[in-house]
């Protein structure tokens, strides 16, 4: 059975998840500490990052946008698409994975300036998707694509922190923001992350963060570990 190595909060894994769930394919997933990363995960991934994936002929595969394209090559797609399709297909995901990481740079802003500077910077890539959007419920249509598992970690993110703190990361980009409610409303989001993802995702971005003011100090946060620096996943 393939296996997935991964760390509670990280959105690329979240990514790999979504295309595996989606396309039933049968995998366990192992946690490692991202602040106590074990020998033999380290012996056998190359940048030390995770997702790291173990194919059932025990190949060891690395990079998010890699593994799903590894997915696709290897598993039956979720939609057939001519070379053109696949690649516009690609290019739009990769608007989103892209954004991964200047999106956790922005949830852990200390202060409001560095806050709304980052923001300013992130609400150009959902600009780019509310210009895209349709009238459907998805990206694509009326069902979910490989580019809908890509922007799922940062419209699932946003969903959290406006649930806890109030603050819409999406506000003034409506098309997104009904995408974003279809995608949560098809189970999916819940899916890709552990039981556990609110509180491990609260303990780090709303704990001592311009986010964390925001609220009224009524929030229970769980002790965690947290998604700590863009050194962990990729």
């Amino acid at each position: 059975m393939i296996k997935l190595i991964s760390f509670k909060n990280c959105p690329f894994v979240q990514r790999v998840m979504g295309a595996l769930i989606m396309k039933n394919i049968p995998f366990e997933i192992e946690y490692i500490e991202l602040s106590n990363k074990p020998q033999w995960f380290l012996d056998i991934a190359p940048n030390g990052q995770v997702p790291v994936l173990i194919t059932e002929d025990k190949t060891v595969l690395f990079e998010s946008d890699a593994i799903v394209e590894y997915l696709d090559d290897k598993y039956a797609p979720i939609e057939q698409l001519s070379a053109e399709q696949k690649a516009l297909e690609r290019a739009w995901s990769y608007q989103a994975s892209k954004h991964y990481m200047p999106q956790c740079g922005t949830m852990g802003s200390k202060d409001q300036q560095t806050f709304e500077t980052r923001l300013a910077n992130l609400a150009k890539a959902f600009a780019k998707a509310e210009n895209k959007l349709g009238g459907s419920a998805f990206f694509k249509g009326d069902y979910i694509s490989n580019v809908d598992i890509a922007w799922l970690p940062l419209l699932h993110r946003a969903a959290v922190i406006h649930s806890c703190s109030g603050f819409d990361m999406l506000a003034g980009f409506p098309k997104v923001q009904k995408w974003q409610a279809a995608l949560i409303e098809s189970g999916l989001t819940d899916k890709t992350v552990p039981t556990d993802f609110v509180q491990t995702f609260s303990n780090f971005y709303l704990k001592n963060t311009y986010l964390a003011s925001l609220m009224d100090g009524t929030e229970a946060v769980a002790s965690s570990n947290g998604y700590a620096s863009s050194s962990c996943c990729g």
